[in-house]
């Protein structure tokens, strides 16, 4: 999936101008899922100062949940549930593949899909439809155009349907 990402910022003269304007660099589509991909569009560590950083990341490899106070942008496209449950799954390719591109996601993932992440996580389904799974095992369909508010809740993501479904997310750290 290829996402334009159009970035601004101010000059020296403190002139809004634009930055960079083109093809997310940030961008990984699973070999070992086929219809999974995880688009970073944008990550800021920690506190920011909101001015552009001396230089951006040049590859995809890299947290993507913040520390307090910093925020993340990224687009995930979920594989359907029977690519997960084919008997050609590689679980193991699978979790070495999520640990290059998403070491910080790979170390909370349970082996059922459950997480939790130190952040507040703001989403909105893109297309698609995807099912938001809770602890109690309470899961709620989301369809596009239905967002979702996760205040640092243990979730997984579950794709019931044939088709990939995308949503856009923006995390943001917050203490442990």
């Amino acid at each position: 999936m290829s996402v334009r990402r159009v970035v601004t910022g101010a000059d020296s003269e403190g002139r809004s101008v634009v930055i960079s304007d083109g093809v997310v660099p940030h961008s990984h589509d699973f070999k070992s899922m086929p219809g999974q991909s995880q688009i970073r569009i944008w990550f800021t560590p920690g506190n920011s100062t909101g001015k552009p950083p001396e230089a951006e990341p040049t590859d995809n490899h890299g947290p993507v949940v913040p520390g307090p106070g910093g925020a993340s942008f990224v687009i995930v496209r979920y594989a359907p549930d029977s690519v997960v449950m084919s008997p050609d799954f590689d679980p193991v390719a699978a979790g070495q593949e999520l640990q290059t591109y998403a070491p910080d996601l790979a170390e909370v993932f349970e082996p059922n899909g459950m997480h939790r992440t130190c952040s507040v996580d703001y989403g909105i389904v893109l297309d698609g439809e995807v099912w938001l799974e809770l602890d109690d095992g309470f899961q709620v369909r989301l369809t596009p155009g239905d967002t979702v508010v996760q205040l640092a809740a243990r979730h997984a993501w579950r794709n019931k349907t044939e088709a990939p479904a995308t949503v856009a997310f923006v995390l943001t750290g917050v203490d442990a």
